[in-house]
């Protein structure tokens, strides 16, 4: 019984966590620069990098998504021409393709930017 309520709290406090760990270092380094005599103007950010983020994210997602699918496929494969066993195979093989996916976006997100 605790541990049903335990574990979506840890959770929440985790993820508030990561957020407010993100906001209050980028509120510092912002006041330092200010402090320093920086122009603020490039706190705000323009139409072109937000949509360049925009296809960042699409394309790393979309990418995850083929990677997902690859590693199913090939575990599939595996576990029906060969005699591994499945519980592990599926996990591993499909969290290896993921991260291939996402290496083979971030190469490609930095192509993007030159």
């Amino acid at each position: 019984m605790l541990g049903d309520i335990l574990i979506p709290m840890s959770f929440f406090l985790a993820v508030f966590g990561v957020f407010y760990l993100y906001l209050s270092t980028r509120n510092r380094e912002r006041l330092a620069l200010i402090e320093k005599g920086v122009d603020a103007s490039i706190f705000m950010s323009g139409g072109k990098s937000k949509s360049s983020f925009h296809k960042v994210i699409l394309l790393n997602f979309a990418l995850l998504l083929m990677g997902i699918g690859v590693g199913t496929f090939i575990a599939l494969l595996l576990t029906t021409y060969t005699s591994l066993n499945q519980d592990g195979i599926y996990p591993a093989t499909i969290f290896t393709m993921a991260g291939v996916s996402l290496f083979v976006g971030f190469n490609m997100t930095k192509k993007m930017d030159e």
